[in-house]
């Protein structure tokens, strides 16, 4: 639980700056996710069934999935008022926009993703990251209705 605590919190501050980040990047921090996995599951380096105990015994989500489910919670956070007035300002439903009332993505509760200025890190902006994260969700509209059942799964 300790050796969580300490990996976790150091893998997820500021995880929102790996979002579509190089993959060479990413597994150098799940290098480190996988370190503690052996540590405390006491397995040695090359045993096999890493990926299961990490997924179905300790419930971790890989990096990248760590890194999409934490913009996630800050996207539902600034869509539900839980968020600071700066994030939330950068969250617009397509049906609030006008000309864009009777397009299908206001119909399905879509947010306005702004176009990207830089190809380079204009993608990986909050403001642009969070809202086509968040509308790629498979089950936007489950998300949305109970704050009780978005939660990690430790």
């Amino acid at each position: 639980m300790l050796v969580h605590a300490f990996v976790a919190s150091r893998v997820d501050y500021c995880g929102s700056l790996f979002i579509s980040t190089p993959k060479k990047t990413t597994d150098k921090l799940q290098q480190v996710l996988n370190a503690a996995v052996h540590l405390v599951s006491n397995t040695r380096k090359y045993d096999r069934g890493l990926t299961h105990i990490r997924r179905n015994v300790l419930h971790w989500l890989d990096v990248t999935d760590r890194v999409r489910f934490r913009v996630c919670v800050q996207m539902f956070k600034s869509l539900h008022g839980m968020a600071p007035e700066y994030l939330s300002t950068m969250c617009h439903p397509a049906s609030r926009l006008s000309g864009r009332q009777n397009l299908r993505s206001a119909n399905r509760g879509q947010l306005n993703v702004p176009r990207a200025t830089l190809s380079s890190c204009g993608v990986r902006a909050f403001v642009h990251a969070g809202p086509s994260l968040w509308n790629t969700a498979r089950s936007s509209q489950e998300l949305q209705s109970d704050s009780y059942n978005f939660h990690a799964p430790s």
